[in-house]
């Protein structure tokens, strides 16, 4: 990552408030060494680099072979998709602004307002359904009684393949009982999106076991301004100064109002060192998958092209990954204990596929930073929902950064709305170019 990645990751740490030292130190914490994050993590990424590695040599033994002209027999056409692609880019599909592709012309301003909205909408209700199960599973014990504690469910994985396991078999039906664009793309670049993903979902179950969920949902709402960085990395974007100031506002004003609105600490969490920096991955994982998948948009596909592909390669690295440590069968004989933990995660999976669903049109139709903003908005009304409901006192310093966030929203459409008017009035060879 460049210094500007790493400087705002530096002082999103520094500023996230840290927890009375006093306070006891959670379950997780004291688990035997083997249950502890970084061995897990090293563990899991074995796996993966047991299926990548070779996989990686075998893509270049026939990009050497030249297999495209020498190759013959029933393997042929796998291993042309899965290498080489069915369909190369146009040479000047690098030069095609994103932005084009996602907020096209002849779509009319009421037809994009809905398209919006739609997007809002089914983004909150998966993911804040999806955000309540996961502190549920993450958090609490399973078979408590009144003689017996009960047992917390610690492999996060499981989690994860879970998720991608439902979310591949959707996305599979649908793709084949309905008429899908030409696919063109290499398989093998589903990959990358594929394991920054894993890995960012991986984190933010861990993370739970390490710090607070209002310290986690803080460090979600500033996630704007380090996914546009990683979009000038990746995609080679160019952003204007009124994108990074709205960004930023967005990302002050909810932080305003979830640290003043958060309730009360909890007994049994502390901040630790390990789960800022399992934020931390979270966050660079995350922002890397957004940027990558629209990249990868430039080729011609659906939304749920996007997503099989994607979860192909999760299921894959997730199962390679958990039969290699015989977890598999561990977390299986836990969800036969606990019939409820059975509900909860098949119903943390529905939700994850259709978050994943809303994520890939969100990112075809508006880009990246668009998606990120709803995400953002969402760490908001969670807490204003939880206000409602249980009747916890918005203060001044949150309401003020309520105020903040949709002036900037308003700022950020009113200065959008002003370059398209700019650039219809300018002549065909005058028109601002946007750069990549």
């Amino acid at each position: 990552l460049d210094a500007q990645n790493q400087l705002y990751l530096a002082v999103m740490l520094a500023a996230l408030p840290p927890m009375a030292a006093s306070e006891a130190v959670p379950a997780a914490l004291q688990d035997t060494w083997g249950d502890f994050w970084l061995f897990r993590f090293f563990i899991n990424a074995a796996g993966y680099a047991s299926i990548l590695v070779p996989g990686y040599l075998l893509i270049q033994y026939f990009k050497r072979k030249n297999y495209l002209e020498t190759g013959r027999g029933i393997c042929f056409p796998v291993i042309k998709s899965c290498v080489f692609g069915s369909e190369a880019k146009s040479a000047h599909q690098d030069d095609i602004p994103l932005a084009a592709r996602s907020e096209p012309v002849e779509s009319s301003t009421a037809r994009q307002v809905f398209k919006l909205l739609f997007c809002a909408v089914g983004l909150q209700v998966s993911y804040l359904t999806w955000g309540v199960l996961q502190e549920r599973v993450m958090t609490r014990t399973y078979g408590a009684t009144e003689t017996e504690p009960g047992e917390k469910f610690k492999d996060s994985q499981f989690l994860v393949f879970m998720n991608r396991i439902l979310a591949f078999t959707v996305a599979g039906l649908y793709c084949a009982l309905t008429k899908q664009p030409r696919h063109g793309a290499p398989m093998y670049k589903y990959s990358f999106a594929s394991l920054s993903n894993i890995l960012s979902s991986w984190c933010q179950y861990e993370a739970l076991k390490y710090i607070s969920f209002p310290t986690q949902v803080l460090a979600k709402a500033s996630k704007v301004i380090p996914v546009m960085l990683m979009g000038k990395l990746v995609s080679r974007k160019s952003y204007e100064y009124w994108e990074y100031l709205t960004a930023a506002l967005i990302s002050v004003g909810v932080s305003m109002f979830l640290l003043s609105s958060a309730p009360n600490k909890h007994l049994s969490t502390v901040t630790t060192f390990s789960g800022l920096v399992l934020l931390a991955g979270y966050i660079l994982f995350d922002s890397f998958t957004s940027n990558w998948q629209d990249a990868l948009f430039t080729y011609k596909m659906s939304p749920v092209q996007m997503m099989f592909g994607v979860n192909v390669f999760s299921c894959l690295f997730t199962m390679g990954s958990l039969l290699e440590q015989g977890a598999l069968v561990e977390s299986a004989r836990f969800m036969a204990r606990h019939s409820e933990f059975a509900v909860h995660a098949v119903l943390l999976s529905v939700c994850s596929a259709c978050g994943q669903l809303f994520i890939f049109y969100t990112i075809s139709q508006f880009g990246a930073a668009v998606f990120t903003i709803i995400m953002t908005l969402r760490q908001a009304f969670a807490i204003l929902l939880s206000c409602l409901i249980y009747g916890h006192a918005v203060t001044v310093v949150g309401g003020l950064g309520v105020a903040v966030v949709f002036v900037a929203l308003f700022l950020r459409v009113y200065a959008r709305s002003r370059m398209k008017k700019r650039s219809k009035k300018l002549p065909p060879g005058d028109a601002p170019i946007q750069k990549v």
